[in-house]
């Protein structure tokens, strides 16, 4: 009967047909494309460091008090954590499919702010980051230097401080992470022979550099109440943060009432700038490399921003400096390119080719088909009976 109905009447089928089709269209045009669509829970990330601190102190003291205040969140499934022996702390919480991300993630952050009081000094000064992410990569780009022209601590600094910043701002890839720590430090190496003679402990540097390297609010100069009318009013600047390391060997520990007798940091340590944490080395093809992750945001379309992605690494790439390159090591997109578009393939020689997928049968009914030519004989035969 439901055939009939449309037999009987060839043009509101053909009508209905034709609106079918271009919905279709239109919704190819704004669906979302990726890989492996995403069927798995949503994912919330919570990342913690404590520096120095082992697997077991890092689980006891950090992932402990965490889990307990996130554990019955709303809508949540289960959760998982990785303790790391170099004081990497990873949380992972899952929820439900129907859960939205935004509200999952607000949630989870409510209840990591009710941890931190619980947690040491040390993870709380370097923070608790709360991010909903994808559970694979969509891109890995790396940037290397040629030959040995840069070291690998430049080359990490650089991609936090240019590249990763203008990958973020591409839509769909605000996920994007160095994988490492690349954040510059000022690394203090003491030595404890001289300490020891001296009668310096670790606290007096630690406590000295946070008192004689901080930035205070001093005031105006003139500023009201006055005694008298004040025609200008003068802000006093403190000194900036040391940012040279013989800056820091200038740091005072210990002096005598007279000023004779001085102690000073470089006395008692080597100071030097390097990266924050030593924690991955990467490498690709023998050269120092730091690789940027890219993950997919949900809802966003696979194919649109890895072709944004690649753009923007075009452009930047004209205001790299001398020597400084960069290479797409795996772009899971390339799997789902559309019909008659271009891959891109990079050799490990750097060579760069295309070829051009062959566009796939379609099995419609078409015009002048001999299926569409049967069915509108039959329709009308059936029409004049």
């Amino acid at each position: 009967m439901f055939s009939r109905f449309f037999i009987e009447r060839p043009i509101f089928a053909a009508v209905i047909a034709i609106i079918i089709c271009l919905a279709g269209l239109v919704a190819m045009t704004v669906l979302p494309v990726q890989q492996y669509p995403t069927i798995t829970p949503v994912q919330i990330t919570v990342s913690a460091t404590y520096p120095g601190a082992d697997s077991k102190t890092l689980a006891d003291s950090v992932a402990s008090p965490i889990e307990a205040q996130i554990n019955g969140v709303d809508n949540m499934l289960y959760m998982s954590s990785t303790s790391s022996a170099n004081g990497q702390l990873t949380l992972t919480v899952y929820f439900s499919l129907d859960t939205d991300p935004d509200i999952a993630q607000v949630q989870v952050q409510n209840r990591v702010n009710l941890a931190l009081p619980q947690l040491p000094t040390a993870v709380t000064q370097l923070g608790v980051s709360v991010q909903k992410k994808s559970s694979s990569i969509m891109m890995l780009i790396g940037v290397f230097g040629e030959g040995d022209r840069y070291s690998a601590e430049y080359i990490a600094n650089y991609a936090n401080v240019y590249v990763l910043d203008a990958l973020k701002r591409v839509p769909g890839a605000g996920q994007a992470q160095i994988m490492g720590v690349p954040d510059q430090a000022m690394r203090v190496w003491m030595n404890p022979d001289r300490m020891a003679s001296l009668g310096i402990t670790t606290s007096d540097i630690s406590n000295a550099i946070k008192a004689q390297n901080a930035l205070f609010g001093a005031g105006q100069i003139g500023q009201q109440p006055t005694a008298g009318p004040v025609e200008l009013t003068f802000p006093v600047v403190t000194q900036a943060p040391f940012t040279d390391p013989r800056q820091y060997e200038k740091i005072i520990l210990r002096a005598s009432q007279d000023g004779s007798a001085i102690v000073r940091l470089g006395d008692v340590a080597r100071i030097e700038v390097g990266l924050r944490q030593y924690i991955v080395e990467s490498k690709l093809n023998g050269t120092p490399t730091t690789f940027i992750a890219v993950y997919l945001q949900p809802g966003a379309n696979g194919l649109t921003v890895s072709a944004d992605v690649r753009k923007t690494l075009e452009e930047m790439k004209a205001r790299f400096p001398e020597g400084l390159d960069y290479r797409i090591s795996l772009d899971t997109n390339d799997f789902v390119s559309l019909p008659g578009e271009p891959d891109h393939v990079e050799t490990l020689a750097g060579e760069r080719h295309e070829h051009t997928r062959p566009a796939r049968q379609s099995l419609g009914l078409e015009a002048g088909s001999p299926v569409w030519c049967l069915f509108k004989a039959r329709a009308l035969r059936y029409h004049e009976a």
